[in-house]
């Protein structure tokens, strides 16, 4: 079986690409950066290219059994995503597995948001064998925090007080090779989530155990947290993510008993919970 797989040098992707290769899939890794290539995992190969291009769409997914499609977070997000459904129409895709984002439709203003919607109508109204999976806020974006966390003592994601069923990339993984790689799952979505509902504050109180130091929670001002983040993100993408944390703020991002039950049954375990991916985390940020 063959796979290409798109964004599999990012968090998720490489995930997705360790997954499908421990199940015997020859892996292909769609990257405009050939030197990104060379870091691949034994068993996957690169494949330049760049979906804003036609030439691209039209060579790369001939040939392959199934598509990850993941498109990173970007001002031409959609259009990547509807150039790589087109190319898969022509080259009559077996499968293609979709990353979304959990309850996407209750906040389509938001471009993280809104972007994907239009990409998931597109999918069910190309003919395309298609499965899509909507996960929640990943663990594995706290790596962004490991100085805040262990020079400031402070968990700086505004996440709020309502909560998100934050997950972990290696659950998306597993569950993006299950549904490529096994029968059953063509016209699914599934919501991909933790197990347990966490906060802001809930959030730094597991780092301090983690950690074993205090940690407190950054606050949930937003303002004051756009102005620092504009440090470090391009100004489109700060406000962006300012307006979903508000959302976060006001709703939250939590799961459903059913969801975690069809999650549980796609995976055939319990996902990972928050606890453990921090203690995991902290010993190897240890000296």
């Amino acid at each position: 079986m063959r796979v290409l797989v798109t964004g599999g040098t990012g968090t998720v992707g490489s995930q997705v690409v360790q997954a499908l290769i421990e199940r015997g899939v020859e892996v292909q890794v769609l990257t405009r950066n050939p030197q990104k290539a060379a870091g691949l995992p034994i068993g996957a190969t690169g494949v330049q290219g760049d979906l804003l291009d036609p030439g691209t769409v039209r060579r790369v997914f001939t040939g392959v059994d199934g598509v990850f499609l993941l498109n990173a977070v970007s001002q031409t997000e959609a259009q990547e995503a509807l150039m790589a459904i087109s190319g898969m129409r022509l080259a009559k895709v077996p499968h293609v597995v979709y990353l979304s984002v959990h309850q996407v439709d209750t906040a389509p203003w938001l471009p993280h948001f809104g972007a994907k919607i239009g990409v998931e109508a597109a999918l069910k109204g190309s003919g395309l064998p298609w499965t899509i999976l909507r996960p929640d806020n990943f663990f594995q974006n706290d790596y962004w925090f490991k100085d805040v966390l262990l020079q400031h003592g402070v968990y700086p994601q505004p996440i709020g007080d309502v909560g998100t069923s934050r997950v972990d990339v290696r659950d998306i993984a597993e569950a993006a090779a299950v549904a490529l790689t096994t029968a059953g799952h063509q016209g699914q979505t599934y919501d991909l989530v933790g197990p347990e509902v966490l906060t802001g504050p809930a959030i730094a109180v597991a780092w301090s155990k983690a950690l074993g130091r205090p940690i407190k929670y950054g606050g949930n001002d937003l303002e004051a947290w756009e102005q620092q983040a504009l440090t470090y993100l391009p100004n489109w993408m700060a406000f962006d993510f300012k307006l979903m944390y508000q959302h976060f703020q006001a709703h939250g991002l939590r799961a459903s008993a059913e969801a975690i039950a069809r999650q549980t049954a796609l995976l055939g375990n319990s996902a990972r919970p928050f606890e453990a991916f921090a203690s995991e985390t902290a010993r190897t940020w240890s000296p």
